[in-house]
């Protein structure tokens, strides 16, 4: 993993709830070309599995997201998308966590 995941195991803790937003499935290069790639998904992943503390990731709606997390909770979302547009996009997103106690109204809004 790169180093920008490290915090994981430094902060990870029973009581630790950790929030991550990595770049969506197939827009990896979005935030720079060698910043994140489609392979850190999968260690992204093994990672999360070896977690004391509990996880929320949010990602796009996409086969190869739910098969890749398919170990742990997946709702899905709808969400809009206004980034550099006038009109917003409604989409669907996903929220993956390793524990059921994450409750969801049928239409979440999301930043």
């Amino acid at each position: 993993m790169p180093e920008l995941f490290g915090f994981l195991d430094r902060y990870d803790a029973a009581g630790t709830l950790f929030y991550l937003d990595p770049p969506y499935y197939g827009c990896e290069s979005d935030y720079g070309a060698s910043l994140f790639s489609r392979s850190e998904f999968p260690k992204m992943a093994e990672q999360l599995q070896r977690l004391t503390g509990k996880f929320i990731l949010s990602l796009n709606d996409c086969p190869e997201v739910r098969e890749i997390f398919a170990a742990f909770t997946v709702r899905q979302v709808e969400t809009s998308y206004s980034i550099a547009s006038t009109e917003t996009k409604k989409v669907h997103e996903v929220l993956i966590s390793n524990y059921a106690g994450v409750q969801l109204h049928e239409q979440a809004s999301m930043l």
